[in-house]
């Protein structure tokens, strides 16, 4: 088992059971992990929106080609905070392969419910209302996560987005989102009918917060 996925399983919990992101309150994942996409880009193109403050996020570097039949990407939707919504990215995967594939974990390859390496930033799905303070958005209760392996498929040439927010989750600091740099990793597997991994790879991204 690699460290990514033992961090992802820290915070997502052990197969068949629920555990806690951030101290446990409530929350989980909203629906299957869906390509679901709500076409925002506050804040991505022009100035900033009135009403928007802190840090703006921005991505620094991605990891190239991982050695599997997937191309990844991640993009800013929302660049800062505003009082109604935490800073935006969204991820998407890719089938680069000319035969369908099947993708697991289905959150976690859109890196759904994982921290950066020191803990500081949590990505969330988008549609998951979150304990946090409006505007900080800190975290301030648990996200309960079921830690059932999800797959889903994708057609040769064929595309998957989800957006995720990202929050702040650590509670030892007076800081809502910190400034300075981040890296996200997660594991991505092509998976078989029964979820055995044919092949997988480590795929990251770095952010800032400045």
């Amino acid at each position: 088992m690699s460290p990514t996925r033992r961090r992802y399983l820290r915070g997502a919990g052990a197969i068949g059971g629920v555990v806690c992101l951030a101290g446990c309150a409530s929350g989980g994942p909203g629906g299957d992990g869906g390509g679901v996409d709500d076409g925002s880009d506050d804040g991505v193109n022009g100035t900033r929106p009135e009403g928007t403050g802190g840090p703006g996020v921005s991505v620094v570097s991605t990891d190239g080609d991982v050695g599997i039949p997937i191309d990844l990407g991640v993009t800013v939707v929302r660049e800062a905070a505003t009082s109604a919504h935490p800073p935006r990215l969204r991820t998407t995967l890719t089938n680069a392969g000319d035969e369908q594939i099947r993708v697991g974990e289905g959150r976690a390859v859109h890196f759904e419910y994982v921290s950066d390496g020191s803990g500081a930033l949590t990505l969330l799905p988008a549609d998951l209302e979150a304990p946090a303070e409006p505007g900080c958005w800190r975290l301030t209760g648990g996200i309960a996560v079921t830690e059932e392996y999800r797959t889903f498929e994708l057609e040769a040439g064929a595309s998957r987005s989800r957006p995720v927010d990202l929050y702040a989750s650590r509670a030892d600091t007076d800081a809502c989102l910190p400034v300075g740099g981040y890296r996200f990793e997660t594991t991505v597997s092509v998976v078989s009918e029964d979820t055995e991994p044919r092949s997988s790879a480590e795929w990251g991204f770095s952010v800032a917060l400045e």
